[in-house]
């Protein structure tokens, strides 16, 4: 990409609360490193924008000037859709505000924002909505994506809880984007990524939950994974929505609570979620102990923030990740056979797999309300490479795309466009099915150049 005129970039810089940087500036390197490390692209410039007022700038001069350009919120994102190469970042990662209207339990939460600046925020007036299981993850790309974890079966996706945005067109116009104001915009970013405008602001609706919740893991050793999936399957068709049980199927970590040999072994885990009175939690939760012979749990009251947190130390920025993942309306015995046969082989100590149990009030949204789609989904499975050195790189990958190749016969339609990597470009128009045509139809009003293109791209129709 040629150099731009230093008039330029100082007629920008003149209009900016932020800052511009560049390669060998202080910040370019914090902002162009991001969570997953298999990603390591060089902007050729990053505006950092300090407030709302500078993204129109940003877009504006990126436009006029034919610039590729990456939008970078929590840069957690697997794509690494955070940063382009050559291209100009806009940074919206210091616009991290969280601002609670408890009466009217409603969160206005900037793009910059993670999940962990999000709960602790709302929790300090016993609030929540739901969102990720991982608290460094951005807000921006977790709402646009659609966005799920513990308080999903009870409350909904992200998207469900979203009541407004305001975002920056392509034309750098400011918009508030709501069910009564530009229907149609918000429509699409409910699910439908970065493709159609910069978000500067979200509202969310929140929901009384704890500060004290009821949270934990039981573990149950590999060679007992068919008999407690199995049991886990026919338990969580019947479990209330304020419980949520997940399963992570991976070698165990060093746990405090688990003999010393089964560090380092392949286990099956659940992590549990209840969001109701501790002791009635209790009562649900007993049944679980019950599916095979543990090797050891951990399971009580604690904050909710605590819990939030609590998977951070195995997803900790820079390891090099790789993921593949299914939706399931159901787990048949095939698909349970698959994911054990490949449990069994993880091709490094951080790989894993797990099943998160969305069935519940997200499946009662209609396929079309928004850009997300597939509301017949009760499970999103997510095949978890994840290692440290480049040499591991086929092994891992190989790994992930195989057990994908695998299990894809007993999913279900569509994919989670927040766990499609960089070479999945293919299988976007199947990750909004019904939905991708009038999503294409709304790119070819609001972005006909395709100007935000460095997303899972929706293609203009």
């Amino acid at each position: 990409m040629a150099a731009l005129p230093q008039e330029a970039i100082q007629k920008l810089k003149g209009k900016l609360k932020g800052q511009v940087s560049f390669p060998g500036d202080a910040g370019y390197e914090k902002a162009r490193i991001i969570w997953n490390a298999m990603i390591d692209r060089h902007p050729a410039g990053i505006i950092h924008c300090a407030t709302g007022d500078d993204v129109p700038h940003a877009v504006r001069f990126a436009r006029e000037h034919g610039l590729e350009v990456s939008i970078r919120g929590g840069g957690h994102n697997i794509a690494g859709s955070a940063v382009c190469e050559g291209g100009w970042m806009i940074d919206l990662s210091a616009m991290n505000t969280v601002r609670i209207d408890a009466g009217k339990k409603r969160a206005y939460v900037g793009p910059g924002a993670t999940l962990a600046n999000f709960d602790q925020a709302a929790q300090k007036h016993g609030l929540a909505t739901p969102v990720g299981i991982n608290s460094t993850t951005g807000i921006s790309g977790l709402t646009l994506g659609g966005g799920f974890g513990w308080l999903t079966r009870k409350y909904g996706m992200t998207i469900d809880n979203l009541v407004s945005a305001e975002m920056v067109t392509v034309e750098g116009n400011k918009l508030r984007l709501s069910e009564s104001e530009n229907a149609d915009l918000f429509w699409a970013i409910r699910g439908g990524g970065g493709n159609f405008g910069v978000v500067t602001e979200y509202e969310f609706r929140l929901h009384p939950v704890g500060p004290q919740i009821l949270a934990g893991l039981i573990v149950f050793p590999f060679a007992q994974a068919k008999q407690v999936l199995q049991q886990y399957r026919a338990f969580a068709a019947s479990a209330p929505e304020e419980l949520n049980v997940w399963v992570v199927l991976r070698q165990a970590p060093p746990l405090p609570f688990l003999p010393a040999d089964v560090h380092g072994k392949e286990v099956i885990v659940l992590p549990i979620f209840y969001a109701g009175d501790v002791q009635e939690g209790e009562k649900l939760v007993a049944p679980l102990r019950r599916f095979g012979n543990a090797c050891g749990e951990h399971i009580g009251a604690m904050p909710y923030v605590d819990w939030q947190q609590a998977f951070d130390p195995l997803l900790t920025p820079g390891a090099r990740n790789y993921w593949k993942s299914h939706n399931f309306t159901e787990l048949r015995d095939e698909a349970l056979d698959s994911i054990i046969e490949f449990a069994g082989k993880l091709p490094s100590p951080q790989c894993e797999i797990f099943i998160g149990l969305i069935a519940g009030a997200a499946n009662r949204v209609p396929g079309d309300a928004m850009a997300y789609a597939h509301r017949d989904a009760k499970f999103v499975l997510n095949v978890h490479g994840r290692w440290e050195e480049r040499a591991q790189d086929q092994a891992c990958i190989g790994w992930a795309r195989a057990f994908f190749e695998a299990s894809k016969p007993y999913a279900s339609a569509g994919a989670y466009v927040n766990f499609m990597t960089a070479d999945e470009t293919d299988r976007v128009a199947a990750a909004y099915g019904a939905n991708y045509p009038r999503l294409a139809g709304l790119k070819k009003k609001h972005d006909p150049a395709n100007f935000f293109r460095v997303n899972q791209n929706i293609r203009a129709s």
